[in-house]
């Protein structure tokens, strides 16, 4: 299995503040934004590592190789306008085999990432969403999900599911066949896409996992710091 990170994101909010790093790059108690992925990727086994970066960021890729030695990465140096189509600038670096995805913003234990994906594998599914029940988010993307873990509804109609999605996936490639359809319709956001793939009959599930936080806003560096302080502790 491959990971792919999406890290094209020009991080505007952390820089209006005063930020002058990437933001895969911004700190977080002591670690670059991205290690956390990477931590992750790696205590869950996965060895190879494709990242899209946007083209004004600088010195991701150097960090990336000199922290951790043991990972094979390739990296795409791209500003695209969405994380969709930051997923979609990756999938020729996929292959042809389920991958798992994650967004830089995201931070979380590592055991997570390695438990959510042996949970993932084990379904016939075409996408595995992580959850949970916590919600920091200016724009959570909710889902409902049914008895068995299938995702019944997303977005609006789910918002009083508790379930919102953590920021890490599992996926077929097949999913890439609807990228024409995708930009016909002119998507503009990743969820959108998985909207999309749940309405065209994709099997999507959720997966429950502990406590995530997203790292959009200044605000959110603090709550970031004090939970891996904590020893992530929800």
């Amino acid at each position: 299995m491959k990971a792919g990170i999406i890290a094209a994101g020009l991080g505007e909010r952390l820089r209006d503040a005063g930020f002058t790093q990437p933001k895969p790059l911004v700190p977080v108690a002591g670690r670059p934004l991205i290690d956390y992925a990477l931590a992750a990727i790696r205590d869950a086994g996965v060895s190879e590592v494709a990242c899209i970066v946007n083209e004004q960021s600088r010195g991701i890729e150097e960090h990336c190789r000199r922290a951790w030695p043991g990972v094979r990465f390739e990296f795409i140096r791209r500003t695209t306008p969405s994380s969709m189509e930051s997923l979609f600038t990756l999938s020729p670096l996929l292959g042809a085999e389920p991958f798992v995805l994650l967004t830089v913003d995201a931070v979380f234990a590592p055991a997570a990432l390695r438990e959510f994906v042996a949970a993932a594998v084990r379904r016939a599914a075409d996408g595995v969403l992580a959850v949970n029940s916590f919600v920091d988010d200016e724009k959570p993307l909710c889902v409902a999900l049914g008895s068995g873990g299938e995702i019944t509804a997303m977005g609006p109609p789910a918002c009083n599911s508790g379930w919102v999605t953590a920021g890490f996936y599992v996926f077929d490639p097949l999913i890439f066949r609807e990228i024409p359809t995708a930009r016909a319709q002119r998507f503009t956001a990743l969820r959108e896409f998985l909207g999309h793939l749940l309405a065209s009959g994709y099997r999507l599930y959720g997966e429950p996992v502990p406590k995530t936080v997203d790292v959009d806003r200044p605000g959110d560096l603090a709550v970031a710091e004090a939970f891996v302080r904590s020893g992530f502790a929800a």
